[in-house]
């Protein structure tokens, strides 16, 4: 991984997990996962979790809906916390995971029942390149869906720029419009692109106004007082954007032609 400078530190996934849920690095937990696969029957499926981070939706995805999973992502440690993760919960033998570097997947082509990612795809530099790729390594008729982070087609606000600076993290973020038309451009069928932003803005809202009293001191404890403090700001920053509709979320989805 010499060429990826790791961006997930102990404190920040600490962090996540505690508003997110053990092992969930995107917000709606279970729930999310349950919107990822709406449609799609996943038992005895293979699926590629792109961006899989410590593994916590592709745990959901073995014991809830009867799937195989392999997990990727470029960076080692979360990987490492994934892995550890499938053999305290005796998941090893339907989860492996596995570091990555950017570029071309190291799978051949058509070996996948469903490919899923959860706010991972706009966190790199060649979005067009990943939705191509996950075409290919797809079996005819299988399916491409995701969760992502959005934005409008106007410059970015100063407050969106505030977030964004604190966040601390790679976006390369599209508008929904944009992003369907990578699917299409890229040969998927049937996209669809169902925007989510209403349900995060009350989320992140809820969210924000948990972490700044009743998870407020387990963050300090956890944390520290500076990151307790950092985090508050972020998703205050955060609730701006939501809330005046700058920073939107949603699921997209294609299916390989048969």
């Amino acid at each position: 991984m010499s060429a990826h400078e790791n961006e997930y530190h102990d404190n920040m996934v600490a962090m996540l997990e505690l508003v997110w849920g053990e092992g969930y690095m995107a917000p709606g937990g279970p729930g999310n996962v349950a919107r990822l696969l709406d449609r799609i029957d996943a038992r005895g499926k293979r699926i590629l979790d792109v961006g899989c981070g410590i593994g916590g939706p592709a745990f959901e995805m073995v014991r809830t809906h009867g799937a195989e999973v392999v997990g990727i992502d470029l960076e080692a440690p979360l990987i490492e916390r994934a892995a550890a993760a499938a053999r305290q919960h005796g998941l090893e033998d339907r989860c492996q995971f596995r570091v990555v570097e950017t570029g071309r997947f190291p799978f051949p082509g058509e070996s996948f029942d469903i490919v899923l990612s959860s706010g991972a795809v706009t966190q790199t530099s060649d979005t067009a390149g990943i939705i191509a790729d996950c075409l290919r390594v797809l079996k005819p008729g299988g399916y491409f869906t995701c969760y992502e982070w959005m934005r409008i087609d106007e410059p970015y606000s100063d407050d969106m720029l505030r977030w964004l600076k604190l966040e601390e993290l790679t976006y390369v973020l599209e508008t929904i419009e944009s992003f369907a038309a990578l699917f299409r451009d890229a040969g998927f069928v049937d996209v669809e692109a169902t925007d989510a932003s209403g349900w995060y803005r009350r989320e992140c809202r809820r969210e924000y106004e948990l972490i700044r009293s009743d998870l407020y001191p387990r963050m300090v404890e956890l944390l520290g007082q500076e990151d307790a403090d950092h985090f508050v700001e972020n998703w205050q920053a955060m609730t701006v954007v939501c809330e005046s509709g700058e920073m939107r979320q949603a699921y997209f989805r294609g299916r390989r032609p048969a």
